[in-house]
């Protein structure tokens, strides 16, 4: 009993070291944005506003699409480090990055297209969407180091070194701040000053990413290799699980970009009131994310040495951090959800819009909980498969429970009707996780499977 709660001890104090830096790191995203807000809000025209916004907004869904270069160099890194392969751990870094830089060049070669096709989709007004589309051409040569930063990211995350993540991102939105500053407010510049701050920063964020790759690969053992990172075939592996994992994020970005869009439809105030409360949900996952980032690593280095009891440790001292965490929101939202809306506007109509909507906002957390928990574990078991289909099938609940409650809902209870799909959504996608994962756990997640071999591809991906 004493050996078994000293291990549990020790497993939360490792989830807590490489938890806290991934959550630090994350706020330093939103205090971006603002200063980028601030910085072009003070310009004399307000198109200005309207186009970076307009263009951050296209960057932020391209760039969250190739998440996958994050989130499988994580996984299949931390099974390599289990296994003890300094030589799979150093290919697999010269893999992801080959993948980002080829993948950033092509954004770049297509990027007229590409710009083009995401403004219409945005459908802004045709001087925001000019601002916007001048910001785009900018920013779109970035695109290399931010996907190489992902794979450095991963990488590191993958040896449980989560502090770097930390480094590289305080550094990029530093310097990035400084370049608004310097560019916008001191040499006169407008949105192509705050695109251009965004491009500098990234490469300066790759260079020194870079430099601490460096540092790393002089204390791993083993080679780079040839036919591991110039034959197509010594892909196989990492394009399986990147391309369940592009798909799955293409799911996730359809349901919050549903979500939005029928919100709009109801009028600029029941927009205005969701956009405040997703917000909400935003800031509770940079800190559940810590969490499920922590489970990655670690789960994935106990599935490389075929540890089933620390694979179980550590899921659970991940859930307990998850549910303290669920908790204290749903507590937060129950308690003081009308002061925190009172934090992100004065407007009297959307406060009031908002309020109405905050028992959906109790809800949600203590609901979607294990979907960001179960997304960690199953990154750190390349079980990418069975993550792809939780998004599918709960997209298949969700859009029949919008659909049959805009039809049964009174009048003015529609946005009540789209919060209750969006609920079913992350409901139905935690299920199938949990289900998942109590199933492998029976079979193939067991210690009889010690003895087996090593599993195969298709059994770590699904």
């Amino acid at each position: 009993m004493a050996t078994r709660q000293s291990e549990t001890t020790t497993a939360r104090r490792r989830i807590w070291t490489l938890a806290w830096p991934i959550i630090l790191s994350n706020i330093t995203v939103p205090l971006l944005g603002l200063v980028d807000t601030a910085v072009v809000g003070h310009l004399p025209d307000s198109r200005y506003l309207a186009g970076v916004t307009l263009g951050a907004t296209l960057f932020s869904f391209l760039y969250w699409g190739f998440g996958f270069l994050r989130m499988g160099t994580t996984g299949l890194t931390s099974q390599a480090v289990g296994r003890e392969n300094d030589s799979e751990v150093r290919n697999l870094l010269g893999q992801s990055l080959l993948l980002a830089m080829g993948i950033g060049t092509l954004l770049i070669l297509f990027s007229q297209p590409l710009i083009s096709l995401g403004l219409w989709l945005l459908d802004g007004s045709e001087v925001a969407t000019r601002v916007a589309a001048e910001y785009a051409q900018i920013r779109i040569l970035s695109a290399p180091a931010v996907l190489a930063n992902y794979a450095i990211l991963g990488w590191f995350l993958g040896q449980q070194n989560s502090r770097v993540t930390l480094a590289i991102l305080v550094l990029t939105n530093s310097v990035n701040i400084a370049l608004d500053l310097l560019f916008v407010v001191g040499l006169g510049m407008t949105s192509d000053g705050v695109a251009w701050a965004s491009v500098i920063a990234d490469y300066t964020a790759l260079a020194f990413g870079t430099w601490l790759v460096l540092r790393q690969l002089k204390l791993l053992e083993g080679r780079f290799l040839r036919e591991r990172l110039f034959k197509l075939a010594a892909y196989a592996e990492l394009l399986q699980v990147n391309a369940n994992l592009f798909v799955r994020t293409l799911g996730l970005l359809f349901a919050m970009a549903f979500f939005t869009s029928r919100g709009a439809v109801q009028g600029d105030t029941v927009l205005a009131a969701n956009a405040v409360l997703l917000q909400f949900i935003i800031l509770i996952s940079y800190a559940l994310d810590g969490f499920a980032h922590a489970a990655e690593a670690i789960v994935g280095r106990a599935v490389g040495r075929r540890r089933w009891d620390e694979f179980a440790t550590a899921v659970t001292a991940a859930a307990w951090f998850s549910l303290l965490t669920a908790g204290a929101a749903a507590l937060a939202f129950a308690l003081g959800g009308h002061y925190l809306i009172a934090l992100l506007t004065g407007l009297p109509e959307v406060r009031a819009t908002a309020a109405g909507y905050l028992p959906w906002m109790v809800a949600m957390p203590l609901v979607a909980v294990w979907s960001y928990l179960f997304d960690g574990v199953f990154i750190g078991a390349t079980a990418i498969r069975e993550m792809r289909n939780s998004i599918f099938i709960a997209l298949a609940a969700y859009l029949p429970v919008w659909w049959l409650g805009q039809r049964v809902a009174p009048l003015g209870y529609e946005n009540h009707a789209l919060w209750l799909a969006f609920l079913v959504f992350a409901l139905v996608r935690s299920a199938v996780l949990v289900g998942y994962y109590r199933h492998y756990r029976r079979t193939r997640w067991r210690h009889r499977v010690l003895a087996d071999a090593a599993p195969s591809v298709t059994e770590r991906s699904g």
